[in-house]
């Protein structure tokens, strides 16, 4: 119970607090719950304020957060500036995606279980095999050396940075098995040791050079994004606004102009040129929605135009 002065002993504020004396004992050794004074004995006395600081701390370790952060919270408590409530928002945020980083790995980890335990018997050391390389999320740098290597070289940093947000899937923060499987897929395709020969460059790198390349990735993404429309419709390949972005983003790389007789060369050209299908494939099992209409990638959406263009330029004049 309290004494005449006011103060209280560790274990009567602990009882209030509904804490263990450990627990005080263990706060006020931080700097975190000050004690009022000693007793002739030397044991800690506390005042009438400190029950509700010891709430306070109480709840802020429910939260998670750590004892430098809860430090952090309590001085500006303490000080009652015009930014206060500022670090607990910041603590408290920062948990947050902590928390749902975590949950995102145990998500992976769940569907990965699943994988496992779901396929025949006979498949399961091949997947094991495949998903035991994938951390948990699954980390998507493998994907973006993949493409630097296959870029062409002295490409602007801007201009690669922007075809690897289209090209790189981001995994999925809640996959199904069948992503999962995807993404290991993926992972084992671009990292599975090739020579030279299996990863040639298409003729456009040659022809546009560094800043020409810098020049028609910008063109293409622009071309990508409008096929999407027409393929989420499920439209065949015809010739339209999409087909003309596509085929301005060449001409421009080239320094040339959109005639009939570049669209032949154009076309004729990418019908030889190495083609990465395997790739848009698993990125579009991993970026597709479970039961979902298939989402496009520049993949699906570069193989679209090409028939367009093909098409058209196979067409005779009339």
């Amino acid at each position: 119970m309290s004494h005449d002065d006011g103060l209280c002993s560790i274990g009567e504020l602990a009882e209030r607090a509904g804490v263990t004396v450990k627990a005080v004992r263990f706060y006020s050794d931080n700097g975190l719950l000050p004690e009022a004074s000693r007793s002739a004995g030397g044991h800690r006395r506390y005042g009438t304020d400190a029950l509700g600081r010891l709430r306070l701390l109480r709840s802020l370790r429910a939260l998670g957060l750590p004892v430098r952060e809860v430090r952090r919270v309590l001085d500006e408590e303490d000080t009652a500036t015009d930014g206060a409530g500022s670090v607990l928002e910041n603590a408290v945020a920062g948990q947050l995606r902590e928390l749902g980083s975590q949950l995102t790995a145990l998500r992976w980890r769940e569907a990965g279980m699943r994988l496992v335990l779901e396929c025949p018997p006979g498949e399961r050391a091949d997947r094991l095999r495949l998903i035991g390389a994938v951390a948990a999320p699954p980390s998507t740098a493998p994907l973006a050396r993949f493409w630097r290597a296959w870029l062409p070289p002295r490409m602007p940093a801007r201009a690669t940075a922007a075809f690897l947000d289209a090209a790189v899937p981001q995994p999925p923060d809640e996959p199904d098995p069948a992503q999962v499987l995807a993404f290991a897929r993926l992972n084992a395709f671009v990292t599975r040791p090739c020579t030279g020969s299996e990863r040639p460059q298409p003729e456009a790198h040659r022809n546009a050079g560094a800043r020409g390349s810098a020049v028609l990735y910008a063109g293409l993404a622009q071309a990508y994004e409008l096929a999407g429309t027409p393929l989420r419709r499920g439209c065949d390949p015809c010739p339209g606004e999409e087909l003309d972005s596509f085929v301005d983003a060449y001409a421009s790389a080239y320094g040339s102009r959109d005639t009939p007789a570049f669209r032949r060369q154009l076309a004729g050209q990418l019908a030889t040129d190495p083609r990465i299908d395997r790739y848009w494939e698993l990125v579009a099992d991993v970026i597709t929605t479970p039961g979902g209409p298939p989402e496009p990638t520049p993949g699906s959406a570069h193989d679209w135009l090409f028939a367009a263009l093909h098409e058209q330029t196979a067409a005779p004049a009339g």
